[in-house]
């Protein structure tokens, strides 16, 4: 027994030293319930902590002490909310909670000011931290399969926004303020309630070529009278011919087609 135990320690320390090695805490798959302590005491090494598929319900809010941590995957657990100093994790740029119980996000949410992807698809959402505004390097912002009524004004302020995923929640409209997103190419509102996009939409994000409606109670005739449809059709479709080069090529089956009404 004495010397199953000692065996059992020298791996688990091993273990610890490669992960402060290389700065990457991978325990996927582990039946975790709680976080790992022996986490929280590498502080300043962790650069990605990917703890997916495990049954952790509590973040506990040591995690603030992960300062340099870039790359947090929480993906699959329990989780039900985030802790109030999630703040301090200001040099993440990547922070996954798919599929989650999580129902608020809290204010603090707005100081990741180097985010760059937030994903948090499949939770429980009623609503976003108008906060969210002051990420500013947000690149992708993914909150699919939640239960928001809509989205806040603040979202315009997420300047460097691309790419922003909201399919199968409860939204009626849009704010007018996502016409400030300039950068905005896809927007993805599949199975909502969104009667009408805000008329200016298609005119001022000139970079848009991809928008999907499917499942709401919007007409394609509505559609098409906005101004600036016949720009953005045009970058759908130079778009979509990329795609089919592309596809041809490597024989993949599934296509965008830019628009879905």
């Amino acid at each position: 027994m004495g010397c199953f135990a000692s065996k059992s320690s020298e791996t688990k320390a091993s273990r610890v030293s490669r992960w402060r090695s290389t700065g990457i805490v991978a325990l996927r798959d582990s039946k975790l319930k709680t976080f790992p302590d022996e986490i929280i005491d590498l502080d300043r090494t962790v650069r990605t902590l990917d703890l997916t598929h495990n049954r952790i319900a509590d973040i506990p809010l040591e995690i603030s002490k992960l300062i340099n941590m870039q790359r947090m995957v929480l993906t699959d657990n329990i989780i039900e909310r985030l802790p109030v100093n999630l703040g301090k994790l200001q040099s993440l740029k990547l922070m996954n909670l798919d599929g989650n119980r999580i129902t608020s996000l809290p204010d603090e949410l707005g100081q990741l000011v180097r985010l760059e992807r937030l994903s948090i698809s499949g939770n429980l959402l009623t609503s976003l931290p108008s906060t969210i505004g002051s990420l500013r390097n947000l690149l992708i912002l993914n909150v699919s399969n939640n239960k928001l009524q809509f989205l806040p004004e603040s979202v315009g302020s997420c300047f460097s926004l691309e790419e922003l995923q909201a399919d199968d929640n409860l939204i009626e409209d849009l704010p007018s303020s996502v016409c400030n997103l300039s950068h905005l190419k896809s927007l993805c509102l599949d199975n909502n309630n969104v009667k009408q996009i805000p008329q200016n939409l298609l005119k001022d994000c000139k970079a848009l070529q991809n928008i999907s409606l499917h499942g709401n109670p919007i007409s394609m005739d509505q559609f098409q009278q906005m101004d600036g449809f016949q720009e953005f059709e045009a970058r759908r479709k130079k778009k979509f011919d990329k795609q089919i080069d592309s596809n041809v090529m490597i024989g993949s089956k599934g296509l965008d087609e830019g628009v879905d009404l």
